[in-house]
């Protein structure tokens, strides 16, 4: 979905020429629709969950590589910054905010500028970007909505036992579509903001995410099969699994062993997630 939605930004702004702002909302109700689908698929059938979305991950994947090369005679569409320059929504998406504040603290000496060239005397850090303040945001809406709501309680029971939900009065059906739908909302949020920082789509983009983003709420706590997890363990689990990406490149490990690592961080996080549930719960 990540690639998916940044490609049709792209194509959508580019090849159509639609204003940046039509293009993000078209790609936003375009995307949340694949995510209704993908629920409706999972609540009339019955399927597994990652059955469908596995499925999906191809089909999207396959749309992603071909629709680029159908429309540019590529799979990489760039010129988008220039596109989207002085876009309201862009700047939604992928400005940057309190720069103010980083020039004030340059100026102070307190973080450091740069000494020389066209950025000379501007902060190295010159502001926080967009994905980070809707990072915020959501893990804020996600651990209020899943600890402080009626509809929170839902989402932990359709996910522990859904025939259970169902006759307790849970509308099993409408949480899982919904679910699907924020899902992709999310991902079409990382697409976006991804697009206006680099200026660019790939066909690559989001490649191998969805492991990742699995090791992260791992990381974090929650269990795969469903009841216990929480934004806030998760919400750390994240930059955590960036930090050790980042520390294995500049510690110069061999790339055919990059893959490895993270793969025993999950075997590792869900054992000791198992064990520490079985603690709690007085299981053997």
């Amino acid at each position: 979905m990540i690639g998916f939605a940044g490609m049709m930004i792209a194509i959508f702004s580019i090849t159509m020429g639609l204003p940046a702002w039509m293009a993000i909302l078209g790609t936003l109700a375009l995307c949340g629709s694949i995510g209704a689908v993908n629920g409706y698929i999972v609540a009339r059938t019955g399927l597994p969950s990652f059955i469908v979305k596995l499925a999906f991950l191809f089909i999207l994947r396959g749309f992603t590589i071909y629709l680029p090369q159908v429309v540019e005679r590529k799979t990489i569409i760039g010129g988008i910054s220039d596109s989207v320059e002085g876009d309201w929504l862009a700047l939604v998406f992928g400005g940057k905010v309190v720069g103010g504040l980083f020039q004030w603290l340059g100026d102070a000496g307190i973080i450091a500028t740069f000494a020389r060239g066209t950025k000379a005397g501007q902060p190295v850090v010159d502001g926080i970007p967009m994905l980070i303040v809707w990072a915020l945001i959501l893990i804020v809406f996600g651990h209020v909505l899943l600890t402080r709501t009626r509809f929170g309680n839902w989402i932990f029971a359709a996910g522990g036992d859904a025939q259970g939900a169902r006759y307790v009065g849970v509308p099993v059906n409408r949480v899982k579509i919904l679910m699907f739908m924020f899902t992709a909302f999310t991902a079409t949020v990382f697409a976006t903001s991804q697009v206006m920082e680099f200026g660019s789509a790939g066909a690559d983009r989001g490649l191998l995410k969805e492991f990742e983003a699995i090791i992260s709420v791992v990381i974090g706590g929650a269990l795969l099969t469903g009841e216990y997890g929480s934004v806030i363990g998760a919400a750390p689990g994240a930059p955590l699994f960036g930090v050790v990406q980042q520390g294995l490149f500049f510690a110069g490990v061999e790339s055919s062993l990059f893959r490895v690592f993270p793969g025993l961080i999950l075997l590792m996080a869900v054992i000791l997630n198992t064990y520490i549930r079985r603690v709690i719960t007085g299981e053997k």
